[in-house]
C-alpha cells in the first residue's frame, strides 16, 4: 500500500496543478476545521472526499481503507471520553449530566455516560475526520520532493528538509522490509496460537531492528559514493498548469465554509 501511495501522488488526476495551489488549499480547510463546529467539520470531510477520490482518481476502497487507519484508533480512545465516574455519594449532583439514565454503581464510585463527554466525543471525532481528510489530501495528490521544495523556497533550514527526506525514505524502507518479514512467518504458520504469535512477533522486531540498521548503512556508503557533501538535491520539473475551475470551486467552497462556520458560532 505504502508504495502504491507514493505511485498516486505522481499519477493523480490533480498532478498538473501547481503544488503550492494544493497546499494551500488543504491548510486552509485544516485551520478552518480546527476554528469551526462539527457541521462544517464533516462538510470539509465529505468535500475532500470528492476532490480525492472523483477529481484526483484515487480508488474508493483505498481512500476508505486509509481513512480507516487513524480512525480505529480514534474510535478505541472515545468510550473513555464519554464515561464519567463521581463519587457514590455525589450522584445527585451529576443527574442532569448523566445520558438517559446509562449508569452503574461499583463499590464506592459510580460509573455513568455523560452528556458532555458524548458532546466532547462528537466535537472530537468530527475535527479528528476533517483534519485527516485534509492530509491525506496532501499525501495522495502532492509527491513529497514537492513539498520540500516548496519548504526550501519558504527558507526553511537545510538541515530540516534533509532530515524530512531522509524520515520519508527510511519509513517506506521500514514498513517494506516489516511487510516482508511478516509474510514469510505468516506462510510459516508463525501466528498460528497466541504464544507462537508472540514469539514471531519479537523475532520480527528483532530482525526488522538488524535489517534497517543494515540499510542505513547502505544508504550511507551509496551516498558517500557519490560525493555526499552534506546537502541533498533532488530533480523536479515545473510543467504546472493552474485550472481556472479548480481555483474558483475551491475558493468558492472555502468562502463558503468560513461564512457557514461564522453563523454556527454565533
Amino acid at each position: 500500500m505504502n508504495h502504491q501511495i507514493d505511485s498516486l501522488a505522481y499519477t493523480n488526476r490533480l498532478r498538473g496543478l501547481p503544488p503550492t495551489h494544493k497546499l494551500s488549499f488543504a491548510i486552509a480547510l485544516l485551520i478552518l476545521s480546527l476554528v469551526s463546529g462539527a457541521i462544517v467539520q464533516f462538510s470539509i470531510a465529505l468535500w475532500l472526499a470528492v476532490w480525492i477520490v472523483v477529481y484526483a482518481g484515487i480508488p474508493g476502497k483505498l481512500y476508505l481503507r486509509l481513512l480507516s487507519l487513524p480512525l480505529m484508533f480514534l474510535l478505541t480512545s472515545l468510550p473513555a471520553l464519554a464515561m464519567g465516574a463521581v463519587a457514590g455519594d455525589r450522584i445527585p449532583a451529576i443527574q442532569w449530566d448523566i445520558w438517559q439514565g446509562w449508569g452503574i454503581s461499583t463499590g464506592t464510585f459510580y460509573l455513568y455516560v455523560s452528556r458532555t463527554g458524548i458532546y466532547q466525543v462528537s466535537l472530537l471525532f468530527a475535527r479528528a475526520f476533517a483534519s485527516t481528510s485534509c492530509m491525506y489530501f496532501i499525501l495522495l495528490t502532492v509527491p513529497f520532493t514537492e513539498i520540500l521544495q516548496i519548504l526550501r523556497q519558504l527558507r526553511c533550514p537545510e538541515l530540516v528538509t534533509e532530515l524530512l527526506l531522509l524520515m520519508y525514505r527510511f519509513i517506506f524502507s521500514l514498513l517494506a522490509i516489516a511487510d516482508e518479514l511478516w509474510i514469510a512467518q505468516n506462510s510459516r504458520c508463525g501466528y498460528r496460537t497466541w504464544k507462537l504469535g508472540m514469539r514471531s512477533l519479537g523475532i520480527l522486531i528483532g530482525q526488522l531492528l538488524q535489517r534497517t540498521l543494515e540499510n542505513y548503512r547502505q544508504v550511507s556508503l551509496s551516498l558517500a559514493s557519490r560525493g555526499f557533501n552534506g546537502e541533498l538535491r533532488v530533480w523536479h520539473s515545473s510543467p504546472y498548469k493552474p485550472s481556472r475551475r479548480y481555483t474558483l470551486e475551491a475558493v468558492f467552497g472555502c468562502t463558503v465554509l468560513t461564512i457557514l462556520s461564522a453563523v454556527f458560532q454565533r
